[in-house]
């Protein structure tokens, strides 16, 4: 079997004016990135049609180093979805050069599910990640010099500033550095770090905001810290987001590019769902609702952490209803999950895989909480046994929950017929709409509480002093109403990486709560999580190269 970029430019790829061409778009409208990319208008975005589209979710249980394909499911129900003459688009957020060198090598699909160009996507695609990172360090920059001035107006107090520089990398050397090092003509000596662009709030401003103003709006918004009279200080007060907003004013534009056999897929903003919201922006899902009559997109990591708060973020801010929620779940995972090793997991073992059975079941109560539709997809791989599939499958119905086995990494839109089936009538004929897990306006704790307690299974919550005089500031400063979202690692339910399965009598830890009330919500630190990864022993980069003729090797 071929790997993924062998797939990949082995594929058929058509014009982007062929595929704009198949959603009804001009090719006056489509701004070129080359031959296989368009950047696409905001002023196409149809409210009407976007309330009469169906959006589906996809999400998955908690993440296992074996992986769970959510993004190859993804790809592989929209191309199934058009094979059953059900017109589909999907969005997908842009991978970012992080996870692509450091651990997953490529993040465009896999197999026959892929998006392309892959390499392209992968490797800078339209230069939005980059864009946002250029924001953001504007600001950083800004405020450096604001510091710097003597009689500054604004007479910021360098000590509250929480504003730090964010590169699309991972690098845990730069998490906490000293700078203004060199004398006074150097500005003024403080710490400060970097956060990776996917977890900066610029990056959730971009995925959150409805169009170039109230991009400009909720950039003005950002908080910055406090003048030397205790007086809170905000982007606007700098008038900085003006700036800001010019060097997003093609970010801001979804991208257009096509899946595997020639479905049109949109592709556009990054944020990562363990220390951010997680899904694509609202723009481009809009987008894909205007322009076809189904739209499969997802939520990063485990449904507990990108699916949560793409209900509660995303959906509320935006006004949308998911009409299906699709769970991904693996044999390899769940095994992880009911303690089998990760050399093994492609040996049949019974016995591990109803343990981590627990896991699922787990994330399938999580869905129903919020009132949706669920289907869950069993996502299968060449080494799973007819019998470990069926135990899953029975498990799942025994839910009284719709089960569908796919195998679209190896057979594509075929493979995921009988799934795309079983979507497209849930998503016809299922009327419920979401409930929201907490109202906006409960207290900051009551909102972290009930997260962690109904969608983590938490037994208690533990405020740290640093969070608690947190929330003080927070309530001072009116932004309590705004919503949460929690920073946690995506390899547990809990806040310790090292729980799997189904943990219970755990305590999540809340160690801080910083505020993005540019973005529109607050978001609680908890565990070791932290904004900028590390590399792993061996890194995806040491496998890869590229040669003469410009060919990548490696990125898969």
């Amino acid at each position: 079997m071929p790997n993924d970029l062998e797939i990949a430019r082995a594929a058929k790829i058509e014009h982007i004016s062929v595929i704009a061409e198949k959603l009804g778009i001009d090719e006056s409208d489509l701004e070129f990135y080359g031959k296989y990319k368009a950047k696409l208008p905001l002023k196409l975005i149809d409210l009407e049609k976007v309330q009469k589209a169906k959006l589906i979710l996809v999400s998955a249980i908690t993440p296992t180093p074996a992986g769970e394909g959510k993004t190859t499911v993804s790809i592989g129900l929209s191309q199934a979805m058009n094979l059953i003459g059900k017109k589909t688009t999907v969005v997908l957020r842009e991978p970012s050069l992080g996870p692509v060198f450091g651990v997953k090598g490529g993040a465009a699909g896999g197999g026959y599910a892929q998006v392309l160009p892959m390499e392209d996507i992968n490797l800078h695609f339209t230069g939005d990640i980059s864009a946002v990172e250029k924001a953001n360090n504007l600001l950083a920059a800004l405020i450096d010099n604001e510091l710097q001035i003597k009689g500054s107006k604004l007479n910021l107090d360098a000590r509250t500033v929480s504003w730090r520089r964010v590169m699309d990398m991972n690098d845990r050397s730069l998490r906490d550095i000293v700078i203004g090092l060199g004398g006074q003509k150097n500005s003024i000596p403080r710490e400060t770090g970097f956060d990776i662009t996917a977890a900066s709030e610029v990056m959730a401003i971009l995925c959150l905001s409805n169009d170039l103003a109230d991009l400009k709006r909720k950039l003005g918004n950002i908080f910055i810290g406090y003048s030397m009279d205790r007086k809170p200080v905000f982007v606007r007060d700098m008038k900085a987001e003006g700036a800001m907003a010019a060097l997003l004013k093609d970010a801001i534009k979804p991208n257009l590019v096509q899946m595997i056999g020639g479905f049109p897929a949109i592709i556009h903003g990054g944020p990562f769902a363990n220390i951010a919201q997680g899904t694509n922006s609202i723009i481009a899902t809009r987008m894909g609702l205007t322009l076809t009559d189904y739209v499969v997109t997802e939520a990063g990591f485990g449904f507990d952490l990108g699916a949560e708060k793409f209900f509660d973020i995303k959906c509320r801010t935006a006004g949308l209803n998911p009409s299906a929620v699709v769970l991904v779940a693996t044999v390899r995972a769940l095994k992880f999950h009911g303690g089998a090793k990760l050399k093994e997991l492609k040996t049949e073992n019974i016995e591990a895989l109803k343990k981590g059975l627990v896991n699922l079941e787990k994330h399938i109560e999580n869905m129903k909480v919020f009132g949706i539709c669920p289907i869950v997809a069993v996502n299968r791989f060449y080494s799973d046994t007819d019998e470990e599939v069926r135990i899953i499958k029975e498990f799942v119905e025994s839910k009284n929950v719709v089960c569908s086995v796919a195998d679209v990494w190896e057979k594509g839109g075929e493979g995921g017929i009988d799934l795309a089936k079983k979507v497209s009538l849930m998503a016809d004929t299922c009327n419920k709409k979401f409930i929201p897990l907490y109202e906006w306006e409960w207290p900051i704790e009551k909102k972290i509480e009930k997260i962690a307690k109904t969608i983590y299974g938490a037994e208690a919550i533990d405020f740290t002093a640093q969070a608690k005089n947190d929330i003080k500031r927070i309530i001072k400063l009116g932004l309590d109403k705004l919503p949460v979202c929690i920073a946690k690692t995506q390899k547990s339910l809990s806040d310790n990486p090292e729980l799997l399965g189904r943990p219970k009598d755990f305590v999540v830890t809340v160690r801080e709560i910083q505020i993005s009330s540019g973005a529109g919500f607050l978001v609680p630190i908890t565990g070791e999580i932290m904004r900028m990864p590390g590399l792993p022993d061996e890194p995806s980069a040491y496998n890869m190269d590229i040669d003469n003729d410009g060919n990548i090797e490696g990125l898969f």
